[in-house]
C-alpha cells in the first residue's frame, strides 16, 4: 500500500460509507485528523485521510497538518493525490472546472509548517533540525504528469495546470483580497494546499493535488452563488470524481 487520498470537503465520509475501523497512531506532533481508514478503491488498496476530520469538524487553520502527514509517512505511504475543493479567479477556472495545479503561494500565517523548526522531534523521518528544502517545484512533476495523463486519456475535461493562492480562513477572501492574488498570478483560491504540500515534500512524499472549482472567488462574478448553492456543487463535482477515481489510483499503480 502505497497511495494516499485526502479528502476535502465533499470526500470525507468514505470510512463511514465502507464501515471500516477507524486508524488511530500517536503522532510526535499531535492528533491526526479522525477518519484514517485502510480500504480499496476498485483494485487498489489505498489509506483515506480525511483532512477535516470524520465529521468535519475541523476548520482548515485548525487542521493538525504535520500529524497528518507524519502519519502517512508512517504508513508507508509515498504517494499521495490530495483533494481540494477552490474559488476560480481566472476566466479560464469558471465553476465546475477540474484541474491539476502546478504552482502555490502560501498567504497563510501561525499553522505549525515546518518539521524542521530547531527541535528534537524524535521520530526516524526527521534526523535534521533545521533544512531548506528545494520547493521551487512544490508538486510532484512525475505525479502531475501521471494524472493528466490518465485524464487525457480518459477525456474527462481538466486543465493542467494553475496557481493556488493558499489563505488563512475559516472566513472567504474580501473583493480586494481576491483582485491582490489575481495581481500576483493566482487562479484560483483555497485554504488548505499549505503547509500539507511543503510537509509532504519534507517527508519525501510525492504529493499533487486535483483541484474543484465550485464557485467563482469573491468580487470576480456579478453574482454570487449562496452557501447553499456552493455546497450542490461540491457534492455533485465530487460524485464526478468518485466515478473515476477507481481507474486513475489503478493507473497510477501500474505507472513507475
Amino acid at each position: 500500500m502505497s497511495i494516499a487520498i485526502i479528502g476535502g470537503s465533499g470526500l470525507d465520509q468514505l470510512q463511514e460509507e465502507a464501515g471500516l475501523e477507524p486508524i488511530y497512531q500517536q503522532t510526535p506532533f499531535g492528533e491526526h485528523s479522525q477518519g484514517v481508514c485502510k480500504l480499496n478503491i476498485g483494485n487498489t488498496p489505498v489509506v483515506f485521510l480525511p483532512r477535516h476530520g470524520k465529521d468535519h469538524h475541523l476548520p482548515p487553520h485548525k487542521v493538525n497538518y504535520r500529524a497528518n502527514m507524519w502519519l502517512l509517512k508512517s504508513l508507508g505511504i509515498t504517494k499521495i493525490v490530495a483533494m481540494n475543493v477552490v474559488g476560480g479567479i481566472t476566466d479560464e477556472m469558471s465553476p465546475r472546472t477540474l484541474l491539476v495545479p502546478h504552482q502555490v503561494i502560501d498567504y497563510t500565517w501561525g499553522r505549525e509548517h515546518t518539521y524542521f523548526d530547531g527541535l528534537h522531534h524524535d521520530t526516524p523521518f526527521i534526523d535534521k533540525y533545521v533544512d531548506h528544502i528545494d520547493f521551487t517545484q512544490p508538486y510532484s512533476e512525475a505525479l502531475r504528469q501521471r494524472i493528466i495523463g490518465f485524464l487525457d486519456q480518459s477525456k474527462i475535461n481538466h486543465v493542467n495546470y494553475g496557481v493556488y493562492g493558499c489563505t488563512q480562513g475559516p472566513r472567504l477572501e474580501s473583493a480586494a483580497e481576491v483582485q491582490r492574488l489575481q495581481n500576483d498570478g493566482c487562479h484560483i483560491v483555497g485554504m488548505t494546499a499549505m503547509p500539507e504540500t511543503a510537509l509532504a515534500k519534507e517527508l519525501e512524499m510525492d504529493y499533487a493535488s486535483l483541484g474543484l472549482v465550485v464557485n467563482w472567488a469573491p468580487g470576480i462574478a456579478a453574482e454570487e452563488l449562496s452557501f447553499g448553492e456552493i455546497m450542490q456543487l461540491v457534492s455533485e463535482e465530487m460524485a464526478h470524481v468518485q466515478t473515476f477515481l477507481p481507474d486513475l489510483l489503478e493507473f497510477l499503480t501500474l505507472q513507475h
